[in-house]
């Protein structure tokens, strides 16, 4: 949906206080034996969010009709202010994460995987902003992400959906070329 200049940015502000303040509680009250854990859960909260930005892009933005058209939109004026309110993100967040994480995993474990989730949306709403608004480096991680997210909004809407990493396309077949076939023409 197109937002304001506040509710465009708001995410690029909230989210790093959010995540700085878990990260604090969490680190504070916990053994270093659980500090390490609770690490652990982080970096596999990151990881479940990159396959569902995939599985959310793929099948839902293209997929189901109310946000098909609202991610239509965004194809087709890709620098114009569009996104998902704070609140809704947020909303989702409590949800659809935080409540069955914790309910899985407990309050400590929970509040990690979170994390990593969060972490996971603050990195690809700044990697898609960039994407769309900066020049950038060709030799960069960033200029890669560019240039598929290009061909995806340009070429081939029905490869690409991964935003900030290409991982579940290559392993899901929706890259132009896809892992498995590398593999096999390496293996000749």
């Amino acid at each position: 949906m197109y937002l304001g200049k506040v509710g465009y940015y708001a995410d690029f502000v909230i989210y790093p206080i959010l995540l700085l303040g878990a990260a604090m509680v969490a680190m504070y009250s916990a053994l270093p034996m659980q500090r390490v854990e609770w690490t652990a859960t982080v970096l596999l909260g990151l990881l479940a969010w990159t396959l569902l930005e995939y599985l959310m892009h793929r099948f839902v933005l293209h997929h189901i009709t109310y946000f098909g058209r609202m991610h239509d939109v965004h194809h087709h004026a890709p620098t114009a202010k569009i996104g998902t309110p704070t609140w809704a993100s947020l909303l989702f967040i409590a949800v659809v994460i935080l409540l069955p994480a914790v309910a899985a995993l407990g309050l400590f474990l929970g509040s990690g995987a979170t994390v990593g989730v969060v972490i996971g949306y603050y990195w690809y709403i700044c990697v898609h902003h960039a994407v769309h608004h900066w020049r950038l480096d060709h030799n960069t991680y960033l200029y890669r992400a560019k240039r598929r997210h290009a061909q995806h909004h340009h070429t081939h809407e029905s490869h690409y959906f991964g935003v900030t990493t290409p991982l579940w396309d290559y392993i899901l077949g929706s890259a132009l070329h896809p892992f498995w076939s590398r593999l096999v023409r390496a293996a000749r």
